[in-house]
């Protein structure tokens, strides 16, 4: 099989001496593989049709990709069609293959194009093997009218042929148009210029949003702190265990502690967050949304 490390060159070669099978030899080989599981069928189906997968890669080699990286994917896109082809249907392995062969192919291409995820959907995949295709015959069409395209107006257009939102076109073009660069790279000739990382903002919490963070939950603490102070201990036992802590105790518990009924210790709770409501609108504080 043609799935090892070999070149490209004896890939192609080996593919171009498999055999070529009739349609009766490779309905029987279907058959053993997916009704017994024969991997020797397997293996002579796919080698035979080897050479379609080389000549399908082929056609991505202006993507950039090393070609003997295609013919694997190619090769892998085949076993993929082998294995789910079912003889029943009445078509030829090679018709069927083609779509996974190219599935394959693509898949690898676009995951490769960028560092930045081009993107896997229908559309986008529509666009992307197909956009500049799809420009260049509008602008051919428009010069033939005595018209010049803008920009958005060819993205409109490319749009309604490709049958895509005009915002992945706008998305695609830009990726297509654009390429990958080193954040640490300068942003000028002079070896001292600030590097292109310098102007990412920082995501994480700001001196000054710290210190107001800080700020803020000691004032909470004071507020909390002085409205508590009229309560007696039974409230502040509750109003602690209830609200102030990581794992909140259930009424249940506290009126197993305090010897009262769950609704009881629900009272008692609601007269304490009355009284700290009372204490705290005193002191001009919202006390809504401080004991929500």
């Amino acid at each position: 099989m043609a799935l090892d490390h070999s070149t490209d060159t004896s890939l192609s070669r080996r593919a171009m001496k498999a055999e070529l099978l009739d349609a009766e030899t490779e309905l029987s080989l279907a058959y053993s593989w997916r009704d017994d599981r024969d991997e020797r069928a397997l293996h002579r189906l796919v080698t035979a049709y080897m050479r379609l997968a080389i000549s399908m890669a082929s056609k991505y080699r202006r993507y950039g990709a090393p070609m003997n990286d295609l013919i694997q994917e190619a090769g892998l896109g085949l076993m993929k069609a082998a294995d789910k082809f079912d003889p029943d249907r009445g078509v030829r392995f090679s018709t069927y293959a083609v779509w996974w062969i190219k599935a394959s192919i693509q898949d690898y291409v676009m995951r490769n194009w960028s560092m930045v995820r081009t993107g896997s959907t229908s559309s986008q995949k529509s666009l992307f093997f197909n956009m500049r295709r799809v420009q260049a015959k509008l602008e051919r069409e428009a010069l033939g009218r005595g018209e010049t395209l803008d920009k958005h107006q060819l993205h409109q257009l490319v749009a309604m042929e490709v049958g895509v939102p005009l915002r992945d076109v706008q998305m695609m073009d830009g990726r297509l148009s654009g390429s990958d660069f080193s954040l640490n790279a300068t942003q000028s000739v002079d070896e001292e210029g600030r590097e292109w990382i310098d102007t990412i903002e920082d995501d994480g919490v700001q001196a000054a949003e710290a210190v107001e963070a800080d700020h803020d939950r000691e004032t909470l603490r004071l507020w909390l702190a002085e409205a508590m102070s009229d309560l007696n201990d039974r409230e502040t036992l509750i109003v602690t265990e209830r609200k102030l802590r990581d794992a909140p105790r259930t009424l249940e518990s506290l009126g197993q502690e305090l010897g009262l009924s769950k609704e009881r210790v629900r009272q008692l709770e609601a007269a304490a967050f009355k009284k700290m409501r009372r204490h705290l609108e005193s002191q001009g504080v919202e006390a809504v949304a401080l004991l929500h």
